[in-house]
């Protein structure tokens, strides 16, 4: 799904007004209808409830008063509130208004000391939030605040026109408080604070409704971030003639002692997700545990030092096997030393492979970022936030997407930005916003599995633009199979492994 920017969004609402001739209240009048169905369905109601309506001076409060009039002629009793300056309301805000008050309605004033009102409120079966559309970018004061905390505290579903208000639409980011809605209604396309940082936490269930912008204006925009969803994930029906070699050999470099899981996770879900052959490097201390537990895989051990972690003769032993495999995997449990991150650069300098870097295999990039132009090779890391700050990366401002879209573009590389709602950032600015995972899946081992269903797919022939935000996608999948039969709390890695068959059959589908 194309999300959209705040300044799209407005460009796309100007030229319908002004150069396709669609009065701007008639698009108002189908947002406000979308609202007014969303708020019963969010009441259980069709008629006969009680809503109240904060609206904003701006369109998204025009919004609000209207789904008040069309509320208030199905029959439910309403209170419409402007929270804000009546010589600050828009021309449509106002028309909105006197034909509310033709049906018999009217917008009053909103006083956050009235005890008649909160008691009103009290009694409601749903709010509707048409406070600040997606051109908020200053914090929220004063009435607005207040009204805000009282959407928040009254255990009364709300359902938000547009975006919470509160949220910045472009980066998910919090203005001081924001409404945490059970539903929230957005208009044409979404925005990428529907998905990302703590915007993503507020729009509960989204919604997005269809209010007449023409067609070919929506698909005439460039979007460079879309939200990956199930009909974007298909995985093709295989040959019936094929072999092992036909999807694929993955080589796997990782463990060290007392890391031993790592590279076995990442091994069992590359095979779980399809790789016809997967075959892993590790220190010799590791090979006997590794070897033990892996059946389908190949182990085989490699030069390492007392400590159980690699030597510098590693390297070269890697080098030697790798042109007869097509993705390499690096770092899930190395362990950090200054021969370990040695050993990774030298193979990011000398292979042509595509290479996935992943924990260890991001840290031995700290100081030597230099390393990832591999002259048209590919790379991918997986960092989740504090490897991504170890590289350099800029989560201050508080706006991921922003930050994995500007390291992808000045690195050239593949960026995978572990967390909620994982962000899958290319060289060329574009960018995937996950859709898929839970609370559950942060226990050690999760980025294991997720780089081996990774370098699963990029060895079947998945391009990189196809294979990371789909990997991505089928690892939250099976997190989510995994929560919904074992809970959050007790659901391991392992056992989202168990279920990559049903996750990948599913996507076969």
């Amino acid at each position: 799904m194309k999300i959209a920017t705040a300044k799209q969004m407005r460009e796309l609402d100007r030229i319908t007004i002004e150069e396709r001739g669609v009065p701007s209240t008639e698009l108002m009048e189908r947002a406000a209808a979308a609202l007014a169905r969303a708020a019963g369905e969010a009441a259980g109601k069709e008629t006969g409830g009680r809503a109240v309506c904060f609206c904003g001076a701006g369109n998204n409060g025009g919004d609000g008063v209207a789904a008040a009039r069309l509320l208030l002629e199905a029959g439910w009793e309403i209170r419409a509130v402007l929270v804000g300056r009546r010589y600050r309301m828009t021309p449509d805000c106002q028309e909105m208004a006197e034909r509310l008050e033709k049906k018999g309605g009217k917008l009053e004033d909103f006083t956050a000391s009235d005890p008649d009102f909160a008691a009103w409120c009290l009694g409601a079966d749903v709010m509707i939030d048409a406070l600040f559309g997606i051109g908020l970018n200053t914090e929220l004061r004063e009435d607005a605040q207040i009204a805000v905390h009282m959407m928040n505290t009254c255990a009364i579903p709300v359902v938000s026109a547009d975006i919470p208000s509160g949220v910045e639409a472009d980066t998910g980011r919090i203005l001081g408080t924001a409404v945490e809605a059970v539903r929230t209604v957005t208009f044409t396309l979404p925005k990428a604070g529907h998905f990302v940082g703590k915007g993503a936490l507020c729009t509960g269930e989204l919604t997005v409704a269809d209010i007449g912008i023409p067609a070919d204006l929506v698909q005439g925009q460039e979007y460079p971030v879309a939200a990956v969803e199930r009909p974007d994930v298909r995985l093709p029906r295989r040959p019936r003639d094929a072999h092992k070699g036909d999807f694929g050999r993955v080589y796997i470099l990782g463990g060290s002692m007392g890391l031993s899981g790592a590279p076995v996770m990442a091994a069992q879900a590359a095979v779980r997700s399809g790789a016809g052959l997967v075959s892993v490097g590790v220190p010799g201390q590791v090979w006997p545990i590794a070897a033990a537990k892996l059946d389908e895989a190949m182990v085989h051990p490699l030069p390492s030092g007392k400590e159980g972690m690699l030597e510098l003769g590693a390297a070269m032993a890697v080098l030697e096997r790798l042109p007869s495999f097509g993705v390499c995997l690096v770092g899930p449990g190395l362990g950090r030393s200054n021969t370990v991150g040695t050993v990774v650069r030298n193979l990011l300098q000398e292979t042509k492979l595509p290479v996935i870097l992943d924990a260890d295999g991001i840290n031995a990039l700290g100081g030597h970022i230099d390393i990832l132009d591999r002259r048209g090779c590919c790379t991918i890391l997986t960092p989740h936030d504090v490897e991504f700050a170890r590289i350099g990366g800029d989560l201050s401002h508080g706006d991921r997407l922003r930050a994995a879209r500007e390291f992808a573009v000045e690195h050239g590389c593949c960026l995978v930005l572990k967390g909620h709602r994982t962000i899958t950032a290319f060289p060329d600015g574009t960018a995937y916003v996950n859709t898929t995972g839970n609370p559950g899946m942060a226990k050690g081992g999760s980025g294991d599995v997720l780089g081996g269903i990774l370098a699963s797919l990029l060895a079947q022939g998945f391009t990189p633009r196809e294979a990371a935000p789909m990997a991505v996608y089928l690892h939250g999948m099976a997190g989510d199979l995994c929560a919904a039969e074992l809970g959050e709390y007790g659901m391991t890695p392992t056992d989202m492994i168990r279920r990559l068959p049903e996750v990948m059959k599913l996507a076969g589908q």
